[in-house]
């Protein structure tokens, strides 16, 4: 579990990167890795069609692999308009252009019988790959999971799908194999003041970077508008001038 200190100084550094005009921001994301806070903000209602857009961006074979069968977009847009904001968690990435680049969905047992157990699907779009996106999304909702007296995770993928199960491997669960698909099941530990302090503080974090993202997406657009504006008064004069 990150600490508070670690938290507070990777928000920090965000926030300085934003000032930066976005073309020296593009070329230093190209060599920089991914960094050691990732603010994953719990998305709601008002988040549905951007996470609509996210989905019919991935590629038709990462669509195969999250949903487990060849996905076209009305299917997609049907489970969007599924999800339940008021029971399950929805989490996300944003990038600087405020487009998701990350999702995950933590679905809760509709059974009271089940109401324990949990479970975690993700996707990540191809130019976010290697981030290492997947499996923070996946301790975001681990963590969120045991505040929420969850004791069991679960993941249904398709075996092929490794990258989705080294996740979990990793997070200590046990994988069974059954032919083409594959479950993990992690069990999670009692809810401690530890996790829920730093559960609270990195949504608060993710909250503050969407902002400052919004507002620096603002700022730049203001400060082209402005350059177009005096490049077509300069083209003016100069036409105008004998």
């Amino acid at each position: 579990m990150v600490d508070t200190k670690t938290l507070i100084r990777a928000s920090f550094e965000a926030g300085r990167e934003f000032l930066r005009p976005p073309a020296e921001r593009e070329h230093a994301t190209e060599t920089r890795q991914a960094p050691a806070i990732v603010p994953i903000r719990s998305l709601g209602e008002n988040h549905r069609e951007r996470i609509a857009q996210h989905l019919l961006a991935l590629a038709p074979h990462d669509r195969y692999l999250r949903f487990g069968h060849w996905t076209q977009d009305e299917q997609i847009q049907r489970y969007v308009a599924s999800l339940d904001f008021e029971r399950d968690e929805i989490f996300g990435i944003y990038n600087r252009k405020l487009e998701l680049i990350a999702v995950a969905h933590l679905a809760y047992a509709k059974d009271q019988q089940h109401d324990s157990c949990a479970e975690f699907g993700v996707s990540v779009l191809t130019s976010a790959r290697g981030r290492g996106y997947g499996a923070r999304l996946f301790d975001r909702a681990a963590m969120h999971a045991t505040n929420d007296g969850v004791s069991l995770m679960f993941i249904h993928a398709l075996s092929e799908n490794a990258a989705m199960l080294k996740i979990a491997r990793n997070a200590g669960a046990r994988v069974e194999r059954d032919g083409s698909e594959s479950e993990a099941y992690l069990r999670l530990p009692p809810a401690s003041l530890d996790s829920r302090v730093t559960e609270m503080i990195e949504e608060q974090i993710a909250q503050t970077d969407y902002r400052l993202k919004s507002q620096a997406k603002s700022f730049w657009s203001f400060l082209a508008d402005l350059q177009e504006i005096r490049r077509d008064v300069i083209d003016a004069n100069q036409r105008s001038s004998p």
